[in-house]
């Protein structure tokens, strides 16, 4: 037996026991071989099942504003600065906002997030008053646990949609500090760290994660979950790069399947007992290893399309996580 397999079985037991990784641990785990990724996952496994149990958390999104962007962010169909097939619309109706969301959850999902393009929102415009009142609606008809993904947020804004019911707010640093400046120049990362304390301050959840296959390295990957971490989220959304044609990254190189399971594994391991969330681009990256995502820790789905591609048939990650004997 070779020292990182010692390793992760001392690190592994250690977590199971109440105990940390520490960051240089982490980036020891993520120089992993293939042939010790199932080793990864079987703690990571292991790890879920202790602190999170065997329930899989199913949210659902609503596109509710989508294009036109004035941020230049490297990935986003919805940016300006790119020239994509994504739909752009102005802010939907408030009524139809609200017939989705019931439409959502009698497909089975628990959450719902309203999510618009555009950097954010100070509480003051128009726009945000009419997605205030459709959370309102949403709060009187339906059981959903209401979300929002809005962009960066004034305290007064993160206040109001605390005060309409939403109790959770998405809000992904997308990657680490040290990468960010080649993915977004038109804002600052400390603007989305702000929001995310603004969300904390009212009492919201936060749901803040990463997208991998940016080009950033594992190191960076940890970096960014360390921050996370520090930032006490709640839930980790991980997405991995689905690269649209038309974006600065059409022609990013996909990640190798097992690197992505690994790089679960390493999240649930820094993460013991939060919700970590399966996001977008799952189903085109791991493609039929999808289903080892849940053995590598992941303990949240989202459900149906996302913003600007399609997403797996919910039936089929219906029968995905049956075979798995998870429940939802």
């Amino acid at each position: 037996m070779d020292e990182l397999w010692n390793e992760i079985l001392e690190i592994g037991q250690r977590i199971l026991n109440g105990g940390n990784i520490t960051r240089k641990e982490a980036e020891a785990l993520g120089k992993s071989k293939e042939s010790d990724i199932f080793l990864l996952c079987s703690f990571a496994n292991k790890i879920r099942e202790k602190f999170n149990g065997s329930d899989v958390d199913l949210c659902s999104v609503i596109n509710a504003k989508s294009g036109s962007c004035p941020e230049d962010c490297a990935f986003c169909a919805q940016s300006a600065h790119h020239h994509t097939n994504a739909k752009c619309y102005p802010l939907i109706d408030e009524d139809k906002i609200v017939e989705t969301a019931i439409k959502r959850e009698k497909a089975g999902a628990r959450h719902c997030d309203i999510c618009t393009s555009g950097l954010g929102y100070t509480g003051k415009e128009k726009n945000f008053k009419i997605i205030l009142n459709a959370f309102r609606r949403m709060k009187a008809n339906t059981n959903l646990k209401l979300c929002a993904c809005l962009g960066t947020l004034t305290m007064d804004a993160a206040q109001q949609l605390a005060d309409a019911g939403v109790e959770r707010y998405n809000h992904n640093l997308e990657t680490a500090r040290s990468f960010f400046p080649k993915i977004v120049s038109t804002h600052g990362y400390g603007e989305r760290i702000d929001t995310i304390r603004y969300a904390k301050k009212t009492g919201m959840e936060v749901c803040s994660g990463m997208i991998i296959g940016l080009g950033e390295t594992m190191e960076q990957r940890i970096e960014h979950a360390f921050l996370l971490k520090e930032l006490n989220v709640d839930a980790v959304p991980l997405n991995v790069l689905n690269p649209v044609k038309g974006t600065r990254l059409e022609n990013a190189r996909p990640l190798p399947p097992l690197e992505i399971i690994k790089t679960f594994a390493i999240m649930r391991f820094i993460f013991p007992d939060k919700n970590l969330r399966f996001a977008g681009g799952r189903e085109k990256n791991l493609k039929s290893l999808q289903p080892l995502g849940f053995i590598a820790g992941i303990n949240g789905m989202l459900i149906g399309d996302y913003l600007t591609t399609s997403g797996q048939e919910v039936n089929k990650d219906f029968q995905m996580l049956n075979d798995l004997n998870l429940t939802y």
